[in-house]
């Protein structure tokens, strides 16, 4: 059975700095957003469908380099900032049978992410990114890509994730999902959002982890 990992906000503590990052670009340009507004509204999404959200929504016209300036901002500070997620490394080391990564950063980013957190050698080549999907969570896309290549069944997988975007993808896909609070930066009632959107069940802790896979595996 597989077991498939968002990365930010799951196995390594990035979310709040995405989050304030964009946010601060937001306010700038007019559309004030706090950190955990725009983690409410926006964490697990695609930034191109987020923009377009706050096009839309809003009724700016973002200024041209607005994307890459803010990915700058954010690679940079990931570089400097980027830790895992308290016991991340040992949840993953205890896990029973395959594990892979599944997430909306570009795959070479989420490469140095997990490398420069410590934990790309528990992945190998299991690594996959939304850049070689075509569409982004909450599509289920990059998940059923992961299954496809660890040659798994999607009713045999259990996907970890800690956005609203990202267990509505899991569930679309077919795949049981445990909702992850532990690196909380979507504010108050985040386990409950998750639960609505399908998540089997709530860790706050990657200690707890193990528990949850055998409960929800039965």
């Amino acid at each position: 059975m597989l077991t498939i990992f968002d990365c930010d906000g799951t196995l390594i503590d990035s979310e709040g700095i995405a989050c304030s990052v964009c946010a601060e670009a937001l306010t700038g340009v007019g559309v004030p957003y706090t950190t955990e507004m725009f983690a409410r509204r926006y964490a697990g999404m695609p930034a191109r469908a987020t923009w377009e959200h706050v096009r839309k929504a809003y009724g700016v016209e973002l200024p041209e380099g607005f994307n890459e300036a803010i990915n700058a901002e954010i690679h940079r500070r990931l570089d400097a900032e980027v830790t895992a997620v308290a016991g991340a490394r040992e949840a993953v080391m205890a896990v029973e049978g395959p594990c892979c990564v599944a997430s909306s950063t570009g795959l070479k980013q989420l490469r140095k992410n997990l490398a420069t957190a410590g934990l790309i050698d528990l992945f190998g080549d299991h690594v996959f990114s939304v850049s070689q999907v075509r569409r982004g969570k909450p599509a289920p896309d990059v998940f059923l890509f992961a299954a496809s290549q660890m040659g798994a069944d999607p009713a045999d997988i259990i996907v970890i994730e800690d956005t609203v975007a990202g267990v509505t993808a899991a569930r679309r896909a077919g795949m049981r999902a445990i909702g992850f609070t532990g690196a909380n930066h979507g504010g108050e009632g985040l386990d409950a959002r998750l639960v609505t959107a399908g998540a089997g069940t709530i860790i706050h802790h990657m200690r707890d982890l193990a528990t949850a896979l055998k409960a929800l595996r039965g």
